[in-house]
């Protein structure tokens, strides 16, 4: 993990673009609309995180703890999501095109409206 890059995730830096986030304890951060595309947040605590319309194009989320944080509207395209905990996370317009490690998913209490093709992105 990159101190800075966690200092910036933590005032709600929106441009965080390639950042190293690896182990981050980001439970309850408010990121709404930040550009996260090609982040490594591998085993991050996002916790309740606020990951409104983020854009996680790219991003690594390879056992991230995704418990219970709002991802609606966000851009998880070709994403990397394995092993990732997804328990009660709000997924309401969120798009998946691409997306890597569906297969581990449990979606309990997560789906309501997920777009698996970008080509439907407004």
């Amino acid at each position: 993990m990159n101190e800075k890059h966690y200092e910036k995730a933590l005032n709600g830096e929106r441009n965080l673009i390639g950042a190293d986030l690896r182990g981050a304890n980001l439970s309850g951060v408010k990121l709404w609309g930040a550009d996260l595309g090609g982040a490594d947040l591998r085993n991050a605590n996002l916790h309740h995180a606020d990951l409104i319309e983020a854009d996680l194009t790219n991003a690594d989320l390879r056992g991230a703890d995704l418990t219970g944080a709002d991802l609606g509207g966000a851009d998880l395209s070709c994403a990397k999501l394995h092993h990732a905990s997804l328990d009660g996370t709000n997924l309401t317009g969120t798009y998946l095109d691409g997306v890597q490690g569906v297969r581990d998913w449990d979606l309990t209490g997560a789906v309501d409206e997920i777009n698996f093709d970008r080509r439907y992105h407004k």
